[in-house]
């Protein structure tokens, strides 16, 4: 009996020599095709197209996009590091610009010291910093560094930026007190230059507010004083030396009792800023004497 036949009753069985003889007669069916025919390449091909290339497409924006991200942070971490670098350097560059502003500006006030020290050069004179000064928009009264330990005395004339700051009311041994020609405690005797006509001029912080004080007892009969005129420490002055620039006339008026007039003066001093000062090293008293 075959082994293949079917009896009835007995159930199908294909035993492993066959399926090796089968499958040898398939691939060499197959060999003979690859040989002489494209059948088994194109299937091949297909499957590849089919299979294998969406797979290695999907690989490779894979792989360029974790390419391009690990580009991306590093050219990120790059500008974040040159971004530090140039705050840095744009603090320096602040701080030196800063400093440089401030020696221009002390350069500007050393300048006009020297100028005002070369036009009062018949007087000694030394300068001072200003260290503080009272509460206030303006420098009424403030404290220099330079006291008794310097030959600084009380009642000695204070210059600074072209004119009359004030006089010197109290000193230490490192420090002295300067009252200021605005300050509302303030009596300046005072002569027009032009004319030497004589008026007293009086501080008044609130008047200092629109930038002038006051100033009053001016005989002027023939109105020889204009507005613009300049005014000056009188030579009958107790506490001041004579022909200091105090300001310049502003408004003038008749009082009423239609002798004397009175008005406003600029001074020449920004009493809103004041950093150096020159002391004159001789008072007033001590300018009779010799």
């Amino acid at each position: 009996m075959s082994p293949v036949i079917q009896q009835k009753g007995e159930k199908f069985t294909f035993t492993s020599k066959y399926l090796l003889f089968i499958l040898t007669i398939l691939c060499t069916i197959l060999m003979i095709l690859c040989y002489t025919t494209s059948f088994v390449g194109n299937a091949l091909n297909y499957a590849a197209g089919f299979i294998v290339v969406p797979f290695e497409s999907g690989i490779s924006k894979v792989g360029y996009y974790m390419a391009n991200r690990a580009e991306q942070l590093s050219t990120i971490r790059e500008l974040l590091s040159e971004n530090e670098e140039l705050k840095a350097r744009v603090d320096e560059l602040t701080t030196e610009n800063t400093l440089l502003q401030q020696d221009k500006y002390e350069l500007i006030v050393l300048r006009e010291l020297y100028n005002l020290d070369n036009e009062y050069s018949s007087y000694e004179k030394t300068g001072a910093r200003v260290i503080s000064r009272d509460a206030g928009n303006w420098y009424s009264t403030f404290i220099i560094d330079k006291g008794s330990k310097d030959g600084i005395e009380v009642d000695m004339n204070v210059m600074a930026d072209g004119g009359l700051v004030g006089r010197i009311t109290a000193v230490g041994t490192h420090w002295a007190q300067v009252k200021s020609i605005i300050d509302d405690d303030s009596y300046v005797s005072s002569q027009i230059l032009s004319n030497s006509d004589i008026l007293m001029v009086t501080g008044d912080l609130a008047l200092y507010s629109d930038g002038v004080i006051s100033f009053s007892q001016l005989v002027d009969p023939d109105s020889e004083v204009t507005p613009g005129a300049k005014v000056v420490t009188s030579n009958i002055s107790d506490k001041y030396l004579p022909g200091i620039l105090i300001g310049y006339i502003d408004t003038i008026n008749p009082d009423s009792n239609n002798i004397t007039k009175s008005g406003t003066l600029r001074p020449a001093v920004d009493f809103e800023h004041i950093s150096d000062v020159l002391i004159i090293m001789k008072k007033k008293t001590l300018a009779e004497d010799d």
